[in-house]
Parts: C-alpha cells; sequence; structure tokens
C-alpha cells in the first residue's frame, strides 16, 4: 500500500555555548519540525519550523545533516502517511540571548538548552528518529 508522503523540515540547533535545543511533547523529547508550505524550499521551511516552534528569531542555517522517515496516523488527512524530514544543523544566539517560548498549540510543554553531557538522560525519552539525528551529526556514531 501506497502512503502520503508529508515533506517535512527541522533544526538541531546549538548555541554559542554547545547546549542542543531540545523539546518536550507528547510525552518525549523532541527537536522542533514541521511541514512544508506551499512555494516554500525546505532549508526555508527547517529555519521557520523552528522559530515557530521554539520563539527563536536569530537562527543560522548550517549544513544539511540527514534525512528521516516515520509513519504515523494523520488527524487531518485521517489516514496513515509517511514523513519526510530533512534536519539542518543551526546555530542560535547565546544561551540568555533570545527567551524560549513553547509554541502550545502544537503540543510543545517546555523547551530547553542541553550540555552534551547531559544528552543520554533526554534521548532515552525520544524516538528512534530523533536519536538517528544526532548520530548522524556526530559522523555516524552514537557518542552520548
Amino acid at each position: 500500500m501506497d502512503l502520503p508522503i508529508i515533506t517535512a523540515a527541522g533544526g538541531l540547533v546549538q548555541n554559542n555555548e554547545g547546549a542542543f535545543l531540545l523539546m518536550f511533547r507528547r510525552g518525549f523529547w523532541d527537536l522542533p519540525k514541521g511541514k512544508l508550505d506551499p512555494n516554500e524550499s525546505i532549508p526555508e521551511c527547517a529555519v521557520r519550523e523552528v522559530q515557530e516552534e521554539t520563539g527563536l528569531q536569530t537562527i543560522s542555517l548550517g549544513a544539511f545533516i540527514c534525512m528521516t522517515t516515520h509513519t504515523y496516523f494523520d488527524t487531518w488527512l485521517q489516514k496513515d502517511v509517511v514523513k519526510e524530514t530533512h534536519w539542518y544543523s543551526m546555530k542560535a544566539a547565546a544561551l540568555d540571548a533570545e527567551t524560549l517560548v513553547p509554541q502550545t498549540e502544537e503540543d510543545i510543554e517546555k523547551i530547553e538548552w542541553v550540555l552534551m553531557e547531559n544528552l543520554p538522560q533526554y534521548l532515552v525519552q525520544t524516538y528512534p528518529t530523533i536519536r538517528s539525528v544526532f548520530d548522524a551529526f556526530n559522523g555516524g556514531s552514537p557518542k552520548f
């Protein structure tokens, strides 16, 4: 059965202190991402989604990291779909330069900057696709 493909993009954001931006949504730690809008490039989508979901406005787009896929039930389409998410590295300003604002209408409860040494305790409560983004960012091998 061929499922519709939803194109999305997101970011693995680090600040000047090297901490990563993680969001807590629907019981899991996640990265900001979302669906591609009409007439929008995939990198533009990645930046927009990070801005919308986190409140950060000053973001520098970095290199493409990887693409992940997962299947889920889309409540708007009322059917199973495949989401292809294109991930980019991003840089944000210093730790306290901007206020983080969780997009509550997307069920985001909280957002935290997490230092590399603290990542393992967060990544045990995330999705396999999110762990694979961190693995790809680290050159293909887990370092947590």
